[in-house]
């Protein structure tokens, strides 16, 4: 995983800002092969283990509601590129036309199923596929959808400068935002004007302290987190 050079970066991305971010980056070149290197290891390995866990699952997702296994929506990654991100679908079919692009607490449009693959997190199983592809990596910030990604201001960008990651800590200590949005009248207006920005400070903090070491303190804290 190599950074491009700063003038072939998009040129939304080109501000005082992202420069930063961009510079102490570019000296961490070996920590960013490192990553790539444990993300084909570890998705790869994942997978095989784990092929018998994601037969089950998408049998029991089609036992227990009208649709397809798994749920793909557009979602931006390095540089602000749009890929399709795997999910195990765990909402009804058209979801997206029937409500908000965030879940609140008690959506009705969660299934059954949905609910207990939610809670433990099994439904972001199928995004080791995303990485392994390159599309996605194990830690960093989580992909938004386009239209989030368009109210990120010059700073926030900086983010699409390393691929959008399954884990975060922004995502440990947002776990349950769908309670902080049960309320809301406008869930999307309130995500991109109150939540997106406080999980952005974390998603920051975590470019300028970026290490190899501190990917790895992550997934374990990831791990801590479901269990708990």
């Amino acid at each position: 995983m190599l950074l491009k050079k700063w003038e072939q970066l998009p040129e939304e991305l080109h501000n005082d800002e992202v420069r930063g971010y961009f510079t102490y980056l570019k000296k961490r070149t070996g920590s960013l092969i490192v990553k790539r290197l444990l993300d084909i290891v570890v998705s790869f390995l994942l997978i095989l283990l784990l092929s018998p866990v994601l037969l089950v699952i998408s049998l029991v997702i089609l036992c227990d509601s009208r649709g397809g296994v798994f749920f793909r929506q557009k979602r931006v990654t390095t540089y602000g590129r749009v890929f399709r991100i795997f999910k195990f679908r765990t909402m009804v079919s058209d979801a997206e036309k029937l409500g908000s692009q965030v879940t609140v607490k008690n959506d009705s449009r969660v299934t059954r199923s949905g609910r207990v693959l939610r809670k433990y997190r099994l439904d972001e199983l199928p995004q080791l596929f995303n990485i392994l592809i390159g599309d996605m990596s194990l830690v960093g910030t989580r992909p938004e959808v386009p239209r989030y990604v368009d109210a990120y201001t010059d700073e926030m960008k900086a983010t699409l400068l390393l691929p959008a990651g399954v884990t975060s800590l922004a995502s440990i200590q947002y776990k349950d935002e769908d309670r902080l949005l049960a309320d809301a009248e406008n869930a999307d207006q309130v995500y991109i004007e109150e939540i997106l920005p406080e999980k952005m400070k974390y998603n920051l903090a975590y470019l300028r302290e970026f290490s190899f070491f501190r990917d790895i303190k992550l997934m374990f804290q990831t791990v801590a987190a479901v269990l708990h």
